[in-house]
């Protein structure tokens, strides 16, 4: 029993140090900063590696901010997908009457994955004028950290999967880089999207939205599966669990009186 204890504890234990917390788990979200004017002189890097500075891409036009990492594993994948099927609904088309910019949440990642990714999601959108409106760009902590903070977007660093927790949907801007709406979730409406587009160009503020419980992490809510460190941990507690089962049974099984024969 003492072995079973020292066993979970230790699964507890390096759960707590390697994992997100479910704590932490609840402050992965969008905090709505409507109104909120994204700073310009924000520094990235493009998908061609040269530097640029966000406000380069306010304007004329309303532009779709898009938070979250190339190489993510679980939901983003699945968020532009949704995005690029509202948008191909739209008469509207990205170059021409909006931008689309997608920034790194991870400082570790480099311009040629945001290239490879760039020439995925333009073959996948298929529009003509597009590759001039949309740009995916990386960036250091810093930069990353700040614009974070001003759009509300809430993300933590896994250590034990090498992933990050971090909502899912995108921004919409005016074209001063004043925050107008969210769009949240995997999914999105042409026709709401067409007007939260079109409220933008005209410098329009949205209003809060309700949040969807879809956070980017190890439990997929889409698929219904976990990460595999959250199922290893499981199913070292199902072992864990029936070995105390079959404890107990030997100790009453020990405990219980014999029957003295007269």
């Amino acid at each position: 029993m003492k072995t079973k204890l020292t066993l979970l504890t230790l699964v507890l234990l390096a759960a707590r140090a390697t994992a997100l917390t479910p704590a932490e788990l609840q402050r992965i979200t969008f905090d709505q900063h409507i109104g909120q004017i994204v700073s310009r002189d924000l520094r990235f890097r493009d998908s061609r590696g040269e530097p640029v500075g966000l406000g380069e891409y306010f304007g004329d036009k309303p532009t779709l901010l898009v938070l979250g990492y190339y190489r993510c594993p679980m939901l983003c994948t699945l968020m532009s997908d949704g995005m690029i099927a509202s948008l191909q609904e739209l008469r509207l088309s990205a170059g021409r009457d909006f931008q689309i910019v997608n920034v790194s949440i991870d400082p570790s990642e480099r311009p040629e994955l945001a290239a490879a990714k760039k020439i995925e999601y333009l073959k996948q959108y298929s529009r003509t004028g597009a590759e001039e409106g949309w740009h995916f760009l990386v960036g250091d902590k810093n930069s990353i950290a700040q614009l974070a903070n001003e759009t509300g977007f809430r993300f933590a660093y896994d250590s034990s999967s090498g992933e990050f927790a971090h909502p899912t949907g995108f921004i919409v801007l005016t074209p001063d880089g004043k925050i107008s709406r969210y769009l949240l979730g995997v999914r999105f409406d042409a026709r709401e999207l067409q007007a939260a587009i079109a409220a933008a160009a005209n410098r329009q503020e949205g209003s809060r939205i309700k949040q969807l419980v879809l956070i980017c992490f190890h439990y997929n809510p889409i698929t219904g599966k976990y990460g595999a460190f959250i199922m290893n941990v499981l199913r070292l507690s199902s072992v864990l669990t029936v070995i105390a089962l079959v404890a107990v049974i030997v100790r009453l099984a020990r405990q219980r009186p014999r029957t003295v024969t007269p």
